[in-house]
């Protein structure tokens, strides 16, 4: 059994006395067979112990890949810091702050992560979507070893697909529910602005023809007249 620094009790990975997430135990949002491997691990057993929210910081910004399990289904450092965010409940504002650190993007991705494993679904997209131009390169480590991914693409499959780094992901409604019942607007892609500046410029552009082909006409028309007179 281990007491962490919020007073909250956690045996073999169950918190008590913590705050239930999607009405669950936050420890069940890790599948039980995982979260065994996550405590039989060396990197859990040596690196993870006594962590707090500041710690874990410093753990993070060391990691240098993300991914579920590799190998003989070990699960990877960025797996084991996942699952201890969420036995540590961290406040609001310090996952934001982690979020926010554009230099450090494993914590970065961390943050995303538990973000879309714990907070409410308008608040999953408001705070993750903004990564989507987010283009910094990933390693993903996995059981067919390493690969290269950007920002994008891992935030793109936290928000739509079911299982992301190996963990079963909490049902996330379609964005376009979300905005018929009022709770999100319409995204604006950063596509959507490029194609108006082009639309302005074609404007212009038009405009700057019509000009040049007004002026031609009158200088036509004063050529006519010098000549007959």
């Amino acid at each position: 059994m281990e007491k962490e620094s919020r007073g909250i009790t956690i045996e073999r990975g169950v918190v008590q006395g913590g705050v239930t997430v999607h009405s669950l135990n936050p420890a069940y949002l890790i599948e039980k067979i995982i979260r065994e491997r996550i405590f039989e691990s060396l990197y859990w057993k040596e690196q993870c112990f006594g962590l707090t929210a500041a710690t874990l910081c410093d753990r993070a910004v060391q990691l240098t890949y993300i991914g579920g399990q590799y190998g003989q289904q070990r699960p990877t450092p960025f797996l084991c810091l996942a699952f201890k965010m969420i036995q540590l409940q961290p406040e609001k504002e310090v996952v934001l702050e982690y979020l926010a650190a554009e230099d450090f993007k494993y914590l970065r991705a961390l943050a995303a992560f538990y973000i879309r494993l714990t907070f409410p679904a308008v608040e999953v997209y408001k705070l993750l979507e903004p990564l989507l131009s987010d283009y910094h390169k990933l390693r993903l480590r996995n059981s067919a070893g390493f690969s290269l991914m950007y920002m994008d693409e891992y935030v793109d499959l936290l928000l739509t697909e079911e299982r992301v780094c190996d963990i079963a992901l909490p049902r996330l409604p379609k964005r376009i529910v979300l905005e018929d019942m009022e709770e999100l607007d319409p995204r604006k892609s950063a596509l959507d602005s490029e194609l108006s500046e082009l639309d302005d410029d074609d404007v212009d552009d038009d405009d700057g023809g019509r000009e040049i082909v007004e002026q031609n006409a009158e200088n036509e028309e004063t050529i006519v007249k010098m000549e007959t007179s």
